[in-house]
């Protein structure tokens, strides 16, 4: 299992990642929502926002009324991050949860 500090790290490799392909993924991607980050087996999670192409405002806390909400376990979280399991694939077998409207869901998909 993973530790609340290597989710958070996870999560700003995420963030640094995004910024660096801002540019890119801003015309691919138009999505501006707030984003809740659940860690099922720490019972712990992490907000931010989505914003022209970038994962801003990180911290820690749920946002219950964040428009887009991932529970995962720390080890998936981690896997998800590094590119090592697929989000289409681990929300299919259960393993990723993401609550979103649909239009929302199609666009986090090219985002991720």
């Amino acid at each position: 299992m993973a530790t609340v500090d290597e989710c958070r790290q996870a999560l700003q490799d995420l963030a640094d990642r995004l910024e660096r392909n801002a540019e890119a993924v801003r015309d691919r991607v138009d999505l501006d929502r707030t984003l809740a980050c659940r860690i099922t087996d720490l019972e712990t999670a992490f907000h931010g926002r989505i914003s022209d192409g970038r994962l801003v405002d990180l911290a820690d806390g749920d946002d219950p009324k964040a428009k887009i909400a991932m529970s995962t376990t720390s080890d998936d979280l981690l896997a998800l991050v590094r590119g090592e399991l697929d989000v289409t694939r681990a929300v299919a077998n259960r393993r990723v949860s993401i609550k979103a409207n649909p239009f929302d869901l199609m666009k986090l998909r090219k985002l991720l």
